[in-house]
């Protein structure tokens, strides 16, 4: 009997490693890096200091005075924080924290504060994510949540595709049930410049699985998590 338990505990080891290194391959693909947009340069500092020397000239001011010396290596080294998802590694970001669990029902991960900036005017915009799956036989840390969500929300972005590819990479690496997040955000684009308009919040949602197919569990998710606003 404690020889088929040991061969048992070593063929589960076995099948862990194989889908361990499944979900590594996977993760280091082109395929998945080009999809998500992962794996490109890390910022050149020398050309955005420049850039933003050149951008100071044009707006009228002098970069050669007290106040502003230092501020082109300020902002550049501000950018390689402000785009570092552009080169995370997804391999490092997972670390192998997927994990085998016959748990069937819904985790949530609720309220994630993330900030982003705009591809349209560069200003940041900034609010709270929900997420949430259904587990298929494999959960992931808590941690790795909130890590994706920063992946993609640290580059330029639109909250609408922000939404989308948080969902769809849970998606890929858990092959869950069902995946729900929703996004709410205050966009500075909207709050000092243009309309004006500083109480406006914009809410963005992508639903997979169950949860595009189950109104009544997309109901309770929305339910479960529109109190949920970091306040």
């Amino acid at each position: 009997m404690e020889t088929d338990w040991l061969f048992m505990d070593s063929h589960e080891t076995q099948v862990g490693a194989v889908v361990e290194s499944t979900i590594q391959q996977k993760l280091q693909s082109e395929e998945l890096l080009n999809r998500f947009d992962l794996g490109l340069d890390c910022v050149d500092t020398t050309a955005a200091m420049r850039a933003v020397s050149d951008l100071l000239y044009a707006i009228g001011e002098d970069p050669g005075r007290d106040g502003l010396l230092d501020t082109p290596k300020r902002v550049a080294k501000a950018y390689q924080e402000l785009v570092s998802g552009y080169t995370t590694d997804p391999v490092e970001l997972v670390n192998n924290a997927l994990f085998d669990c016959d748990y069937d029902d819904m985790v949530i991960v609720s309220p994630i504060d993330y900030y982003s900036l705009c591809e349209h005017h560069l200003l940041p915009f900034v609010g709270h994510a929900h997420v949430a799956y259904i587990p298929s036989g494999r959960i992931v840390g808590l941690s790795k949540i909130p890590r994706i969500v920063d992946m993609f929300s640290r580059r330029l972005q639109v909250q609408e595709r922000l939404t989308q590819q948080i969902a769809d990479f849970v998606d890929e690496v858990l092959e869950p049930r069902g995946v729900a997040v929703t996004l709410t955000a205050q966009h500075m684009c909207s709050m000092i410049r243009g309309v004006k308009k500083h109480n406006s919040n914009m809410t963005t949602s992508a639903m997979l699985g169950e949860f595009k197919l189950d109104r009544q569990l997309r109901n309770e998710f929305l339910l479960r998590t529109q109190h949920s606003n970091g306040s």
